[in-house]
């Protein structure tokens, strides 16, 4: 049977707290989730059929926000690239230039989802810390990379975040500061929840 794999960007960010699960570390950024998912997952253009793919993969990390307040897990239900930008050339912000599929904005297709926030998540290539590049409810540097990769594969992906900062000047103290405190409400409010 097929089991759930969690993927996060640094062993940091789990305390070393997930031994028990399958879990996956990329490193940080879209293009290092991309390869390493893409890895683990066989590469994306084998067929399902035969593949032994999760049966989810949860991902799992840290991010800033303007809009949630500090210390708070959500889960991530919406994924936008939001250091993609080729408006000079008449695309929306976010957008991939010349690309039909997927969408804009992908959706979770999990069924699995213990706190029903459905935060919209912009991802990127930068740390966040001022207004600059600040798109969607809670900004990191991998999901949307890793969302991407589970719709090209048809495997069910969900992101919780816990978040550690402001998105604002103070981000990178907040960060560290607020690390280790994250793992402690994933196990609470999901791991406890999976089947």
């Amino acid at each position: 049977m097929n089991k759930p794999l969690i993927v996060c960007a640094l062993e940091a960010e789990t305390q070393g707290q997930l031994k028990e699960y399958d879990v996956l570390y990329t490193g940080v950024g879209k293009v290092n989730a991309t390869i390493r998912l893409m890895e683990k997952l066989g590469g994306i253009f084998l067929s399902r059929e035969g593949a032994m793919l999760p049966s989810i993969v949860i991902n799992y990390g840290t991010a800033g926000s303007r809009k949630i307040k500090k210390k708070q897990l959500v889960d991530c239900t919406k994924f936008i690239q939001r250091d993609m930008d080729v408006t000079g050339l008449g695309f929306m912000r976010g957008e991939t230039p010349f690309e039909d599929d997927p969408p804009l904005t992908i959706k979770s297709t999990s069924e699995f989802n213990p706190i029903n926030r459905n935060a919209l998540c912009g991802s990127g290539d930068n740390f966040v810390e001022d207004k600059t590049n600040y798109y969607g409810e809670v900004v990191d540097m991998e999901a949307y990379a890793l969302a991407k990769v589970c719709y090209k594969r048809q495997v069910p992906f969900i992101s919780f975040k816990y978040i550690t900062d402001g998105a604002d000047e103070q981000a990178h103290e907040d960060w560290e500061a607020n690390l280790a405190q994250g793992i402690e409400e994933f196990h609470k409010r999901v791991i406890s929840k999976i089947d």
